[in-house]
């Protein structure tokens, strides 16, 4: 499995017009494959939504998306609304959980983004593994854990649910009681970076 990760970038005040645009186009789009979820970011850099799509594999997407672009109503209209498009693939975890399946696990949505140094991927899957297996899951569970194939390289991204920020924060200072967390891989990080998401209203994880 793959997911497809497209982060768009919007003009200020006009995430809710977008969201509202891909809500009405969706159930078109949904006759193909399933959306994993959708959120547009509160806290980090702003005016941006995130929409992630898992593919068997590359070829998959590519029939997919051909054949959903013959819809009407898809792509969803707004196109003056954006500034910047971005698209990436990612390989989910072996041991992350499925995204999307219509289950709300939270809140807000936290996704932190790191890059690790060339080479190191398979060492920090096998200590992240590890240390996911330490305690950390039994403070709160892990939506999805995944690592990029298309695109910036290196990348490692994480997302956590969470029902508020107090949650959120009570929980990270918990687990960093924990000998086991947070993983042994800061020695390999090159840059790190942190979006809080809420979930749109057609969002699966909603």
């Amino acid at each position: 499995m793959i997911y497809e990760m497209r982060t768009y970038t919007l003009k200020p005040g006009s995430v809710a017009q977008w969201e509202a645009n891909f809500a009405a186009g969706l159930p078109s789009r949904t006759k193909y494959s399933e959306l994993a979820g959708l959120w547009h970011t509160e806290i980090g850099p702003l005016n941006q939504v995130i929409h992630i799509w898992p593919y068997e594999n590359l070829q998959q997407r590519t029939e997919i998306r051909a054949k959903a672009s013959q819809e009407p109503d898809w792509p969803p209209k707004g196109g003056e609304l954006l500034l910047n498009m971005e698209s990436e693939i990612f390989i989910p975890a072996p041991f992350s959980p499925k995204l999307g399946g219509g289950q709300k696990l939270g809140n807000i949505y936290e996704m932190r983004i790191y890059q690790y140094q060339v080479g190191t991927m398979p060492t920090v899957l096998e200590r992240w593994e590890e240390a996911l297996k330490g305690g950390r899951l039994e403070l709160s569970p892990i939506a999805a854990c995944m690592y990029s194939d298309i695109g910036d390289l290196n990348v490692w991204i994480h997302i956590w649910p969470y029902k508020d920020l107090a949650e959120r924060a009570r929980i990270r200072a918990e687990s960093q009681k924990l000998d086991t967390w947070p993983p042994k891989t800061r020695e390999f990080l090159v840059a790190q970076q942190t979006k809080i998401l809420l979930p749109a209203e057609c969002s699966p994880m909603a």
